[in-house]
């Protein structure tokens, strides 16, 4: 027992320290792939739009004229074709146009007059037509692509290593990992069996169509040591670590789930 528990011990303040590094790098880039998905994923009602349009999509320059983007449901894509004229007085006829497509949204423009912008967004938005903001600045889409890009370099930059140091490093955090339940086995047994110990711990990998039988197979062999309990009961309370458990049998059992990914 002691020498489970300096070899835990040893793994667990390794693992610790390697953790807080991960947890760190993780961090990073997880920052780095939000940052990316926000500029060129999601869906249209959340993501940026400055690379799905163009400045032939905008009038611009016009003291009275504006474009706008709205996001309308796929289903209600005719429904907008029919009514966005209608929405507020000022509209542009025929000035409607998709210029893009997702699985749930269609991105339209539509021009208007400045002066019926408020009462338009208004009409819309009972209609659950989405108006984003965006203002067309050719310098500003610029910059937003320079910088998706640097965004993506830099993911792509840092992917590599962290993939390298998760593999290094997977077999001692597996091993940690085995060590802790290879602990919770023995002092399950030793909390439900008591003292001195008399118990072997085993490790069993049954086919894939074979559990059932195993698991009747093990209470058939073990019913001797609860002798009033056959199977997984919902409601039992015994002493130890899996009180309360809804896989309690009358041998001790964890699972190791090895489908990690």
């Amino acid at each position: 027992c002691s020498a489970l528990l300096c070899s835990l011990s040893f793994s667990l303040s390794l693992s610790l320290s390697r953790t807080i590094f991960l947890s760190s790098r993780l961090s990073h880039s997880g920052t780095l792939a939000g940052a990316c998905s926000a500029l060129s994923n999601g869906n249209l009602m959340t993501r940026n739009l400055g690379d799905l349009v163009k400045k032939e999509d905008f009038v611009v320059g016009s003291e009275y004229l504006t474009t706008l983007l709205v996001v309308v449901p796929k289903s209600q894509s005719q429904e907008w074709r029919m009514t966005y004229e209608k929405l507020t007085d000022m509209v542009v006829p025929r000035s409607s146009r998709m210029v893009f497509e997702d699985n749930d949204h269609c991105l339209f423009t539509v021009t208007l007059f400045r002066k019926v912008v408020d009462e338009f967004k208004l009409h819309a938005r009972e209609h659950k037509f989405v108006v984003r903001e965006f203002a067309y600045d050719e310098n500003s889409q610029d910059s937003e692509r320079t910088e998706s890009q640097k965004l993506e370099a830099e993911k792509r930059r840092q992917f590599g290593p962290l993939v390298r140091w998760l593999k290094v490093n997977f077999s001692e955090a597996f091993t940690a990992w085995v060590h802790i339940k290879m602990l919770r086995v023995f002092v399950e047994s030793v909390l439900r069996y008591g003292l001195p110990v008399n118990f072997q711990a085993v490790l069993m990998e049954p086919h894939r169509k074979a559990h059932r039988r195993l698991r009747d197979t093990l209470d058939q062999l073990y019913a001797h040591l609860e002798a009033t309990i056959s199977g997984p009961q919902e409601t039992i309370d015994i002493p130890g670590i899996i009180s309360n458990s809804a896989e309690y049998y009358p041998y001790v059992y964890f699972n190791i789930k090895l489908d990690l990914f």
